[in-house]
C-alpha cells in the first residue's frame, strides 16, 4: 500500500470512528481498497489452484448453499 493510500485509510478510519464518514468517502474507500485486493486475489487464486488437490468452490457456490438453510 502506498503512502498516500495509507494516509487516506487512516483518515477514513478516524472519520468512521467519529461517525463523520460520508457516503462518498465510503465509496472512495471501497474502490481504493478493492483495487489492491484484485491483484492479490488473482495471484492467490492461481497459486491455490496449482497446489490444491481438488477444485476450490467459488464464493457464489458457497453462498448459494446457505439459501437452503
Amino acid at each position: 500500500m502506498n503512502l498516500v493510500l495509507q494516509e487516506k485509510v487512516s483518515i477514513w478510519r478516524q472519520k468512521a470512528n467519529d461517525g463523520t464518514l460520508t457516503v462518498e468517502e465510503m465509496k472512495e474507500a471501497i474502490i481504493a481498497l478493492r483495487q489492491g485486493r484484485v491483484g492479490a486475489a488473482i495471484a492467490s487464486d492461481s497459486a491455490r489452484r496449482k497446489t490444491a488437490k481438488k477444485e476450490i468452490p467459488s464464493a457464489d457456490d458457497l453462498l448459494s448453499e446457505l439459501d437452503g438453510l
